[in-house]
């Protein structure tokens, strides 16, 4: 396993992280401990999941969001190995449907890490991320909040998940003038074939030290190739079906030179982003042991410049703002 810093921050996380969002849905719990139980063995420290995961996401439906989080503490209350991961959860989606069971105000925040501790059987969260952006409160109230939990020993580390360039230098700047050290990361979508962020809010990551932490690898299956096991659940919605039909000419493209190099469409999107400078860690979104091991093996994998140049004609960025619209 390879280690890096979590942004500028001194914390060293494996570069492919394991994420829990199919804990308690497309995976029970027994199977999910074994794919913990491997991602210790393979040398992943970085797990990954939310206060919403593990079911509807919606607290109005049936019983299943939170399931990720009570999975993961059993894990942890059996298995004794607190202390050999770096425990990431997140807050914002509704838990409730109480007006201020949602969001990122300071009363929300407080109640949902205090919750997730339970859930998690932990007195700790190493990163605790901002699921999503809430422009209705200010980082001034947000930051009050973190810094309470941060002195209480409740988290050690501040994340962000899905904002926008200008969120993360409104966030620095508001945790600059408070003197408190604000994020070290940001959870983003990110792939071959979604590459928005790369306009503006990878290069807000850069300037701030913020490490960037990719989701959805593959691109909900667009580029896992085709299925061999039928295990390619999320390939099969009519969305992803959509899309591989708008992009059939990439697709073959981007296959074909993933069969001259000798590895599969997944080893290559994945390899593609721990490439990617700006990249700490990639979550690996894994259902089973054998598709956490896969994406642990495509650290082996060296993509040379001219295969990332082949890459970018096939899936090409937007360049970089202003100068990709205005020069």
């Amino acid at each position: 396993m390879e280690y890096a810093h979590l942004g500028r921050s001194g914390l060293l996380v494996s570069r492919v992280g394991l994420g829990t969002m199919n804990f308690g849905d497309a995976t029970d719990e027994a199977d999910a401990f074994g794919v913990m139980d491997t991602a210790i063995e393979l040398g992943v420290n970085f797990f990954d999941s939310a206060d919403v995961y593990g079911g509807p996401q919606s607290p109005d439906m049936e019983k299943g969001y939170g399931t990720s989080e009570e999975i993961i503490g059993n894990w942890l209350k059996t298995s004794g190995r607190r202390d050999e991961i770096i425990l990431a959860t997140k807050a914002y989606q509704p838990m409730g449907l109480r007006p201020n069971d949602r969001r990122l105000s300071a009363y929300h925040l407080k109640r949902a890490c205090e919750a997730s501790l339970r859930r998690l059987q932990t007195d700790h969260i190493d990163l605790y991320q901002m699921h999503h952006v809430d422009r209705a409160t200010p980082f001034e109230e947000i930051w009050q909040a973190m810094e309470q939990l941060v002195a209480e020993g409740k988290i050690t580390y501040v994340g962000s998940s899905n904002h926008a360039g200008w969120d993360i230098a409104t966030a620095q700047l508001t945790a600059r003038s408070r003197h408190f050290l604000g994020l070290v990361s940001e959870q983003s979508i990110y792939n071959l074939a979604n590459r928005a962020i790369e306009q503006e809010l990878v290069p807000a990551l850069r300037h701030f030290g913020v490490g960037l932490i990719p989701y959805a690898p593959l691109a909900s299956g667009l580029l896992a190739g085709v299925p061999q096991d039928g295990a390619a659940v999320r390939r099969r919605a009519p969305e992803v079906q959509e899309q591989l039909r708008r992009f059939s000419d990439q697709i073959a493209d981007y296959e074909r030179l993933c069969a001259e190099l000798g590895h599969s469409p997944a080893e290559v999107a994945q390899a593609w982003l721990l490439h990617q400078p700006a990249v700490s860690t990639l979550i690996a979104g894994s259902r089973t042991k054998e598709q956490l091991e896969v994406a642990v093996d495509t650290l082996t994998i060296d993509l040379d410049a001219a295969t990332l140049a082949e890459l970018d004609r096939i899936w090409p960025g937007p360049g970089v703002a202003p100068q990709s619209y205005a020069w």
